[in-house]
């Protein structure tokens, strides 16, 4: 999955930018509420912000709006995004066993931090915070589709539906 961005896009991207006052509260109003601002346009076409385009703010300025928000992406996600909770409970419960298994599964490094994307684009796995259900840990979500109680039997299973 690639995203570029075409001239149509950032003149819809240059207009949106002309309403908000401040220069930088027009990403995060963008990208943090329903207004479809400009971080919003290339997350809803693309999946990511390309860390190169800076929408005229200096690169380390850039640099540090991407990397806060946890829903800001700078690399393309997988067509299926698995989530696992890592908060107390649900570590408790095997999730740190849980995303070792879509790991090993997917061919992806159980060691390495952050979001990893399998090479065909299909999977993303990453650990997230609360997810809202520490009773029934362990817990994950695949795109909008949230599951308590995850072994890895049942891991397979949801999988096996995203083939």
């Amino acid at each position: 999955m690639s995203f570029t961005v075409t001239s149509t896009l950032e003149a819809e991207v240059d207009e949106l930018i002309s309403h908000y006052p401040v220069k930088r509260r027009r990403v995060v109003d963008g990208c943090c509420t329903r207004d479809p601002g400009t971080i919003r346009l290339d997350l809803a076409r693309g999946g990511f912000v390309d860390g190169q385009k800076n929408w005229n703010y200096s690169r380390s300025t850039s640099r540090k709006i991407l990397t806060f928000y946890p829903m800001l992406r700078q690399e393309p996600m997988g067509k299926y995004q698995i989530k696992v909770c890592r908060t107390l409970s649900c570590a408790l419960g095997g999730a740190y066993e849980l995303r070792e298994h879509f790991c090993k599964k997917f061919g992806l490094d159980a060691h390495k931090h952050g979001a990893q994307t399998t090479k065909d684009g299909k999977f993303t796995v990453e650990f997230v915070e609360c997810l809202a259900s520490c009773g029934t840990a362990p817990v994950m979500m695949v795109n909008d589709d949230f599951y308590e109680g995850v072994s890895h039997a049942k891991a397979d299973e949801i999988c096996a539906k995203c083939q």
